[in-house]
């Protein structure tokens, strides 16, 4: 697989989620840009904007297993990862396999759950394993976790603690469509569910051969610094608590590395770095006297230090 093949497999999965998905053209590219990184995706919204149909969409265009988790408070970790139970038909200990030994998980509303059964999912999504009882078991490549929450209802819920959300690459938001996409949304479901007709488009291996050389995107030296001074910049700023980790910036690189080949370059500039710079920092960072997971101050901070840091002349 060549650098240009990339792009082929990103039209294709594109075209065949915006039959289902309407005028959300960035959020199929940011989702595509999870998934070949291996990143995972966090999507906070208000209930009824798309986020599950979404999910379902794009696991559809891709030949890959699918599993969706339903995160309510007594959820345990075992029902996520999985369990060793005893079975009395063959007189030992089986393994029964849980819903992240898929290719595509879909956690919904992964706040809703106990920060014990959020912690089980940190391991499947740095590691891309599971461990239980000693026992070390790899995932299935490709592995992509996307998460959804609701930022309005907090009765009943556990926000992600700061380690959880520095392990999503990038967290955004649907948003409301416009009129024209809301006509056309009702015209595609006006008799029938869209989704149920989606083919795959795209198999696991071609996405796993993706990943294995987007990073032949060239970075120069001077790039490198750019994504460095943004990252510096958040943790002298006077209205962060907590600014970007080194892991942060190395996020802001892949996903800028997969931009520019969106865009039909093999090479990183700086608007690269402009366009994924909120949706991969703005989660990362503890703005003073805020909660953790409120993004829309974080959203404005990234915006101020892009504006006044020097942009590389090439």
């Amino acid at each position: 697989m060549e650098l240009g093949d990339i792009g082929l497999i990103v039209h294709k999965i594109k075209e065949n989620v915006s039959k289902v998905i309407v005028g959300k053209e960035d959020i199929i590219d940011l989702s595509l840009i999870c998934i070949i990184t291996g990143g995972h995706m966090l999507l906070e919204d208000v209930p009824g904007t798309g986020k599950t149909v979404f999910a379902r969409a794009l696991a559809a265009s891709l030949d890959c297993s699918f599993r969706r988790i339903q995160f309510t408070p007594d959820l345990l970790p075992s029902d996520v990862t999985g369990i060793n139970f005893y079975s009395q038909k063959e007189s030992n200990f089986t393994f029964r396999p849980g819903p992240v030994f898929s290719n595509i998980v879909l956690a919904d509303e992964i706040n809703r759950a106990t920060p014990r059964t959020q912690s089980s999912m940190l391991e499947c999504m740095e590691e891309k394993q599971v461990t239980i009882d000693g026992e070390t078991r790899k995932l299935a490549a490709p592995f992509f976790v996307i998460a959804t929450q609701n930022p309005v209802e907090i009765q009943g819920t556990f926000p992600l603690p700061e380690a959880q959300l520095d392990r999503f690459l990038i967290k955004t938001s649907m948003g409301y469509p416009d009129t024209k996409s809301s006509i056309d949304i009702l015209k595609r479901f006006k008799e029938s569910n869209p989704l149920g007709e989606l083919m795959s488009v795209v198999t696991a291996a071609e996405i796993c051969g993706a990943s294995e050389i987007y990073s032949k995107v060239k970075v120069s030296e001077d790039i490198m610094e750019y994504i460095i001074n943004i990252a510096e910049a958040t943790r002298k700023h006077s209205g962060v608590h907590l600014g970007v980790s080194p892991r942060g910036t190395l996020s802001l690189m892949k996903a800028s590395q997969v931009h520019a080949l969106l865009k039909n370059r093999t090479y990183v500039i700086p608007d690269d770095i402009k366009a994924m710079a909120v949706p991969v920092l703005a989660h990362r960072i503890i703005p003073k006297g805020l909660s953790a997971d409120n993004s829309n101050p974080g959203e404005k901070i990234i915006n101020n230090i892009l504006e006044q840091t020097a942009v590389p002349l090439e």
